[in-house]
């Protein structure tokens, strides 16, 4: 993957250097995010309009999108009523890995549910007493797939509250609402985070979830390529926070977000800030890029961030997908994936979750045939995350976010730094090292969590 990625941008230096430029970069349209320090007016709005299109207002954070030339961006940013302002971010969700699932035998628990103490081998296996009941948990990422209705219980997906929001970013900078276009996806990418929260159905057999009585909300932001824009993912979490504010007022509500880029945005900075304040627990994932350090939200303090961690039990035999971890705190017979961001100097990384080969519904195209893959990522890893704080959200339904990332931190299963030879799909052994920016407080463990709330 290294070498791809190191040949790609080879590429785009080449094709920089001999294509020509239409545009001066100062003359660039761009799409900006811009936090005030102040509420906002119509005057504020008139003034900024000089600098360029306003283009969507998020009043609850005091937040707006623009379109503007580039070249404006630093007279903007030093209005005495910006707080601050910077081009829309990217944001992805894609997974790092995936390898098809042709033959499922009968097991209600997988091996990733074992490995955080949810669940053990075999059926009838829930090992903890809740199961998410009464709890919402908006999944925002790509959305559901037309199909989602042959994997999930119709009861657990809150279709009143489903939503879609689209745009953002480059030359179209303004944030719209697609009605219906949440069960419209075709990436898959929501679909299979939401199936580690729910479980699913695996064509007639039951598969467990982390919080299987939870009502999910699917949020999409990413597009049909599993991509999108920092504006967009913070109108999702300002609508979730909203609902928080008003129709589920009196039930606990938690958001994932299996998605990331590299730099942290003002607008979603202000979106996480005022959700959190509503009492919105947010959990998100590290990020795919190694050593080159976490992506954000999931970096960003307030956010319980999930690193991606794998078992020794994986490619094994032909049913380790669904064999039984011996010891779930056993931390000798688990590791940390390559792909796994490592937090740098001003990242938080809080805890780890299985994220390696973690199995569920996705499909590669858009057609309604049901399909299976194992999928790698930190975006596999944070839902495991967001099911045990729904699980300790149903146990105490006042849990606020540092409640809940202190009670996870302090509970997890320690992992000293490391290696690990690790069989892979392919028939061979791999070695995987890590150091102790990579693993925060250790491996996820759900029932000592749910021990240890008061």
């Amino acid at each position: 993957m290294k070498h791809k990625a190191v040949a790609l941008l080879s590429l785009v230096a080449l094709l920089a250097a001999v294509l020509p430029v239409s545009a001066a970069p100062g003359q660039a349209t761009i799409g900006i995010n811009v936090v005030l320090n102040t509420d906002v007016t119509d005057g504020i709005l008139a003034e900024l309009g000089k600098y360029g299109k306003v283009r969507d207002v998020l009043y609850p954070i005091d937040g707006l999108t623009m379109q503007i030339k580039a070249s404006q961006l630093p007279a903007i940013q030093a209005l005495p009523y910006v707080a601050a302002a910077n081009p829309d971010a990217e944001r992805k969700g894609v997974p790092v890995y995936t390898v098809t699932v042709e033959n499922f035998a009968d097991g209600l628990s997988t091996w990733n549910l074992d490995a955080i103490n949810v669940t053990d081998f075999g059926f009838d296996n829930r090992q903890v007493e809740y199961d998410g009941e009464g709890v919402y948990v908006a999944v925002i990422d790509t959305g559901l797939i037309k199909a989602w209705r042959q994997y999930f219980p119709e009861e657990r997906i809150a279709t009143e509250y489903a939503v879609a929001f689209g745009g953002g970013g480059g030359e179209v900078g303004w944030v719209s609402s697609q009605p219906n276009k949440w069960e419209r996806d075709v990436n898959s990418h929501g679909t299979h985070v939401a199936s580690t929260i729910l479980g699913y159905h695996l064509r007639g057999t039951p598969i467990n979830g982390v919080a299987p009585m939870v009502k999910v909300i699917p949020v999409k932001v990413l597009n049909q390529n599993g991509s999108g824009w920092s504006s967009v993912v913070a109108r999702g979490i300002e609508y979730v926070a909203d609902l928080k504010a008003g129709p589920l007022a009196g039930y606990p509500v938690v958001i994932n977000m299996s998605l990331g880029g590299p730099v942290l945005d003002a607008v979603e900075k202000a979106a996480i800030d005022y959700a959190i304040a509503q009492g919105v627990i947010i959990v998100a994932s590290a990020g795919n890029e190694g050593t080159a350090g976490m992506g954000y939200p999931g970096a960003y303090e307030p956010v319980i961030s999930v690193a991606a961690s794998g078992w020794l039990g994986e490619w094994t035999t032909g049913s380790w997908w669904y064999a039984n971890v011996a010891d779930p705190t056993n931390p000798d017979h688990f590791y940390i994936t390559d792909f796994s961001s490592r937090a740098l100097a001003g990242q938080d990384l809080d805890i780890a979750a299985p994220g390696s080969w973690v199995v569920g519904p996705y499909h590669i195209n858009s057609g309604n045939q049901l399909s299976y893959y194992y999928l790698g990522g930190t975006s596999m890893a944070s839902p495991h995350v967001a099911g045990t704080v729904a699980l300790m959200a149903q146990k105490k339904p006042a849990l606020t976010a540092g409640e809940a990332e202190a009670i996870l931190t302090g509970s997890a299963v320690y992992l000293a730094p490391g290696c690990r030879m690790v069989w892979t799909p392919y028939g061979y052994q791999e070695q995987f090292c890590w150091g102790a920016d990579a693993t925060g407080a250790g491996l996820l463990d759900a029932a000592a969590a749910l021990a240890a709330l008061p």
